[in-house]
């Protein structure tokens, strides 16, 4: 089984160390980031679209360490409501690139529209309980479909999976959202990448949304949430996030003029490294809900504990994960 981990936490090292770090920690797949909300950290672009001798060399450090190149991640918003906003193109060529490198799996999210034709800003709309919420989602869907079968056809040309991560905040964000996309462009190389993190909070069981989904999952991510205290006060819809102005501490642009917010000083939920929120005995019954879709599916660690440092977390996550594959 592929056990790896996203590079995004290492995007301070060059290439070469951050390998050397996850091949240290006994990992065997990495998933590179190509564009979206960060720059295309460890890949160069354009070397790479060029030159076969440069995909060659680059697939070779990978290889090398006993590695593979199990993925291209493009998170992003694609849908973003404003002309010329980076984020489709990036996915668009993210397609191409992951083409040409002979890697299979483009991971991204399905973006979220505006409200109506002349929204210039995206709205996230989960519980449309009332006419004019369905009325945001009826446009919210018409914009997305055109959009992913294209993307749809992109990827099917190119024999490239591209694998829709469920977030909050996108149009699909959990099981029914995904089948739902699915469905309404005829998918054959649109599916999704499983990520529990943001599952968990949302009261999802992520072994269910496995079985739910069966082969529409391309790919997953290794990642964990502790819900907190606070959520028995504020629920897991905690709005508490506050501007970040840029110099302060986790400013961080997100690309066309964005940036991340700031998280609660006490929220109702955190991400942590993987055995933190979840034991181990739930990882192994995760991974073996993905064995059972496809024995070669990657699961790549995503960091995002605030608690422990870049190498402790990783080393924590990885020490975790690769005890659950050995319960298997």
């Amino acid at each position: 089984m592929y056990i790896g981990a996203y590079n995004a936490c290492l995007a301070d090292k060059p290439l070469t160390e951050a390998l050397d770090i996850l091949a240290g920690f006994g990992l065997n797949s990495v998933e590179i980031n190509s564009g979206g909300f960060l720059p295309p950290i460890h890949l160069p672009v354009d070397e790479l679209r060029t030159s076969e001798d440069a995909r060659q060399q680059y697939l070779g450090e990978f290889a090398s360490r006993g590695l593979t190149l199990t993925a291209l991640n493009c998170n992003g918003n694609p849908l973003y409501p404003r002309e010329g906003f980076p984020h489709a193109a990036d996915l668009i060529a993210s397609i191409e690139l992951a083409a040409q490198l002979g890697v299979k799996r483009v991971v991204t999210m399905s973006g979220t529209p505006g409200v109506d034709a002349s929204s210039t800003v995206p709205a996230w709309n989960p519980l449309p309980w009332w006419s004019p919420f369905l009325d945001v989602r009826d446009h919210q869907w018409e914009v997305a479909v055109p959009f992913w079968k294209d993307i749809q056809a992109r990827a099917a040309n190119a024999d490239v999976k591209v694998a829709v991560e469920m977030h909050p905040g996108n149009i699909v964000f959990n099981p029914s959202t995904m089948h739902r996309l699915a469905e309404q462009i005829d998918a054959t190389h649109v599916g999704a990448e499983m990520d529990p993190s943001h599952l968990f909070w949302q009261g999802i069981d992520p072994v269910l949304a496995l079985k739910d989904l069966g082969s529409l999952v391309y790919c997953s991510a290794a990642k964990d949430t502790r819900i907190n205290e606070a959520a028995r006060i504020n629920g897991v819809l905690d709005d508490r996030f506050t501007r970040v102005a840029e110099g302060q501490p986790g400013y961080l642009p997100l690309g066309g003029g964005t940036t991340l917010a700031g998280w609660p000083s006490n929220p109702s939920w955190d991400f942590v490294a993987i055995g933190k929120g979840h034991d181990v005995p739930f990882w192994t019954e995760f991974l073996r809900a993905l064995q059972e879709i496809d024995p070669d599916i990657p699961c790549n660690i995503e960091h995002e504990d605030v608690e422990l440092d870049q190498l402790a977390g990783l080393r924590l996550a990885a020490e975790n994960m690769l005890a659950a594959e050995a319960a298997l």
